[in-house]
């Protein structure tokens, strides 16, 4: 199994355009599948300086309905006319915004998605003989103080604080993707119920919120209950974050970006 990262904030080697925005090409055994999408078509372009072929890929995962891991889905399935795409409901459904800086739509423009090829998620459960899905992640971990700008409108269009029912979590032969972790990275650890060998995503650590000593006791109990697991992530992690993070995790901290690179389990 190998991934490659499509689209991020951050890139290895210059061969990939950077946006905020996470898409990730998995290759299992059996699938291939697109972690989601980015927030533009800048997935489409970057898959062909890598000479990748997105007509091939099987199964579309979209973590949850923020535009940085969404809005590229249309610009995707306007080239495959075949992958499924795995969402929850609520994501497709739910007007999302953000408080940080200034109040602004963080919403999907949604495509029309045929009934065949659509596969909402509100229960966590297998989708293929090699995937697994994670939904309605139970949030008894701390999650990131960064959700606290994250809003969703009602239908009297107000401001609610997102409570991210609509994010999910994908798990395939010991590797968990965690799409933003607006859930909490514990949390979602703790909802697998299988060994995650390798945990690959944004952590939604955004520097300046959790203080040094809260992520230094979150270093603590990754290492400590996850002795044999790799973290990978990038995008929504913060440079400052992730140093504090590998200060006691070493080598189990790694960061990812676009480009060349091929990311093996």
């Amino acid at each position: 199994m190998k991934w490659r990262v499509l689209v991020d904030n951050r890139t290895n080697d210059g061969t990939s355009q950077t946006e905020h925005g996470l898409a990730i090409l998995l290759e299992t055994e059996k699938h291939r599948v697109l972690l989601d999408t980015g927030a533009s078509d800048m997935l489409i372009g970057n898959a062909e300086c890598l000479g990748l072929d997105l007509g091939t890929v099987d199964y579309v995962f979209v973590s949850h309905g923020h535009s940085d891991h969404a809005g590229g889905l249309r610009y995707f399935m306007e080239m495959n006319q075949t992958a499924k795409v795995i969402v929850s409901p609520d994501a497709i459904s739910g007007k999302f915004y953000s408080k940080r800086r200034c109040l602004h739509s963080i919403t999907t423009e949604w495509p029309e998605i045929p009934a065949e090829r659509l596969l909402t998620i509100e229960h966590s459960g297998w989708v293929a003989d090699d995937l697994y899905v994670i939904a309605r992640i139970p949030q008894v971990h701390p999650i990131p103080k960064g959700n606290q700008y994250l809003f969703v409108q009602d239908v009297d269009g107000e401001y609610i604080q997102d409570d991210f029912r609509h994010e999910l979590a994908l798990y395939t032969d010991g590797l968990l993707f965690t799409g933003c972790a607006h859930s909490g990275l514990e949390n979602i650890l703790a909802a697998c119920p299988y060994p995650v060998k390798t945990v690959v995503g944004g952590f939604h650590l955004l520097d300046g919120h959790e203080t040094e000593e809260e992520l230094l006791a979150l270093a603590q109990r990754l290492s400590s209950h996850y002795p044999n697991t790799q973290f990978y992530t990038s995008h929504c992690t913060g440079d400052s974050a992730f140093d504090i993070l590998k200060s006691v995790m070493g080598g189990k901290m790694n960061g990812f970006g676009g480009g060349i690179m091929n990311y093996a389990l």
